[in-house]
């Protein structure tokens, strides 16, 4: 980890509203408030969405990799820090820490982010101009991220994209794949389990009134009280994103 980069911090109590039936922070909440504190990073440094909005950029997100050791839970203070650790000629590294009060490391996110032209609809190339502020370490390295399973049997659900899935880029918020990955474990599975790891790619951008397809399949490790989950998301059989999540029993 580049030690010279910026580290940005905010702090945030778990609404009820960010929590499910067991009081624990939903992931796509978790999301959500991570963003929050990169975004206001960016601000800070004077790189926010209007200063690359005015370039006809946008930041978008190709990775996610999550290690939980406890979900925030309703009521806590909690603190959200990141920093943007690492860059290359087409991608950005930023890492997110999640805090209790007392210092104890509960989540602990990697992600990748590239910039992308908001009228070709292309990744483009960092420009050092727009990184700078940041102080994240300029690397030749592509981080690579554990390659996923195929899918041998799965069962699908289909989902419409609203209105209100859509940001500012044009396109569905990474925070709403976490909705249609999830929903389709269940009821049961879902207030019987919690998330351990996530791995998570989003391969191609879903817009507006697309109807999206979101397959998956469990498989039980050697552990009995893990589980893991592995899914596609697809639009007219094109993937779009794809993950494999580990659960334990609660």
């Amino acid at each position: 980890m580049n030690n010279l980069a910026q580290r940005y911090s905010i702090k945030h109590e778990i609404a009820y509203y960010e929590c499910d039936i067991n009081q624990q922070m939903t992931l796509p909440s978790l999301i959500q408030v991570m963003i929050k504190a990169s975004e206001e990073q960016s601000d800070h440094l004077n790189r926010g969405s209007s200063y690359v909005n005015q370039l006809n950029l946008g930041w978008v997100i190709t990775n996610y990799e999550i290690d939980v050791d406890r979900m925030p839970r309703l009521g806590e203070k909690i603190i959200f820090s990141t920093l943007a650790t690492a860059h290359n000629k087409f991608f950005c590294y930023r890492d997110f820490y999640i805090e209790d009060e007392a210092g104890n490391r509960l989540v602990t996110v990697s992600s990748v982010f590239v910039i992308m032209d908001l009228s070709t609809r292309k990744i483009k190339a960092v420009d050092e101009e727009i990184i700078a502020p940041y102080e994240s370490e300029k690397i030749k390295k592509i981080k690579r991220f554990n390659k996923m399973q195929p899918l041998s049997n799965p069962k699908t659900s289909p989902f419409k994209v609203r209105f209100y899935d859509i940001d500012s880029n044009k396109h569905v918020n990474n925070a709403i794949y976490f909705n249609w990955l999830l929903d389709v474990l269940g009821y049961e599975f879902l207030s019987t389990h919690t998330i351990k790891n996530v791995n998570i790619r989003f391969d191609k951008e879903i817009e507006f009134g697309n109807v999206v397809d979101s397959y998956y399949e469990t498989e039980i490790t050697d552990n009995e009280d893990q589980i893991i989950s592995r899914h596609q998301v697809k639009v007219s059989e094109e993937l779009c994103c794809e993950a494999e999540i580990l659960w334990n029993k609660l």
